[in-house]
């Protein structure tokens, strides 16, 4: 494994220094027989896509919400945007940006109210007056020019804005095709605590964008299927691997019906009605999507599976853990390859930590276990 990511860092270099829209580079799978000598190389087409990637989970679980109002979208990105100034001391721009999402909201609020139900109207409006309190008192910690107290307030304003916009969200936004109907789904999200041996990670696990591996995954974790399981991987600026049950089997078997349960690969582009399902997205010609949970953050969650086998999801699971020149603001060896299903929101010093002497604990279902549908 350590040459092969030597290999991609090596090309990597390389294909920066190129002005084409496609570069070759090299991948490697995350397979369910977990040692590294099982790992076959893959040979993946990464686009050169934009350098400003958002890598904050927080806001990739923000733009993945299934929602349309221009107004609260343009709030959340000035806010957002204050990170990209404040490393710089920019302090004209965040005082730029936190004057015009205050001025939006003023003069837009109700425009963001009618994109929530009416039946949340009274939690909204509260919502909504809240923010403008909430960016008042951060726009006065901007001129302070106190970075500590900025950087508080902003975390303050974008949780604001997320209640907002989580109000926003009606029914499920898509079908899941009948052939899944034998799996759990999850329809909505759910709040997920691994207590390790490390320490406790929390994660946001997303059922609006990856149903089906969401769901086989709270499923799991509600059944306690992970508690005492160990990492089976672990491997610096790369990945965090567990769910292999003790004994022979590689994934879960149902002990009612003994029948091994797969999951299919399930990638949601940004724009597109509803996720792909069964392909990887190389093999279904797509080179250049935005996806709607890509591999940005650190921490991300997706679904292990053969290398050759796009349908072969189980049990287990991986965090991915990179550094910055393996997968620069930009580029990504994963996408369109695994199912993301979340991210990790607390507990990165942890992940940080974990190795092969490490296990779960226990897993458990803090929230959103009502948005999980058994069929």
């Amino acid at each position: 494994m350590t040459l092969i990511l030597q290999k991609s860092k090596f090309m990597l270099r390389e294909v920066l220094t190129l002005s084409l829209a496609l570069v070759l580079l090299v991948g490697s799978g995350i397979v369910t027989e977990v040692s590294a000598e099982t790992l076959p190389p893959g040979i993946l087409i990464s686009a050169l896509a934009s350098r400003n990637a958002i890598t904050d989970p927080k806001a990739l679980l923000r733009y993945a919400l299934p929602i349309d109002n221009p107004t609260i979208r343009q709030i959340q990105k000035d806010v957002e945007d204050i990170s990209n100034h404040i490393k710089g001391k920019r302090w004209s721009f965040i005082d730029r940006d936190v004057k015009q999402s205050a001025i939006k909201l003023s003069q837009r609020s109700k425009e963001i109210l009618k994109s929530i139900p009416e039946d949340r109207s009274q939690s909204g409006q509260s919502s909504i007056d809240r923010l403008k309190e909430e960016l008042n008192t951060l726009q006065e910690s901007v001129e302070k020019k106190d970075r500590e107290l900025t950087i508080k307030n902003q975390a303050i304003v974008l949780d604001t804005i997320t209640t907002i916009e989580e109000m926003m969200v009606v029914g499920f936004p898509f079908d899941i095709p009948s052939e899944y109907k034998n799996l759990p789904q999850l329809k909505g999200r759910a709040t997920v605590s691994l207590e390790t041996t490390k320490g406790n990670i929390k994660l946001i696990i997303d059922g609006y964008n990856a149903p089906v591996n969401a769901g086989n995954f709270v499923d799991l974790v509600n059944q306690g299927f992970y508690d005492g399981l160990p990492f089976t991987r672990a491997e610096e600026f790369f990945v965090v691997q567990a769910g292999d049950p003790l004994g022979d089997a590689t994934g879960f078997k149902d002990p009612s019906t003994g029948v091994y349960r797969t999951v299919p690969l399930e990638i949601q582009i940004k724009d597109k009605d509803s996720p792909i399902y069964g392909t990887t997205l190389e093999d279904a010609g797509y080179y250049l999507p935005q996806l709607a949970l890509p591999f940005n953050a650190y921490g991300a969650i997706a679904t292990a599976r053969p290398e050759s086998d796009p349908n072969g999801g189980s049990s287990q699971f991986f965090l991915y853990r990179f550094d910055t020149e393996l997968t620069p603001p930009g580029f990504n060896l994963m996408d369109g390859r695994y199912s993301v299903f979340g991210y990790l929101i607390e507990g990165k010093e942890v992940l940080d930590k974990i190795t092969i002497e490490d296990k779960i604990i226990s897993a458990k279902v803090l929230s959103g276990l009502e948005n999980l549908a058994k069929l």
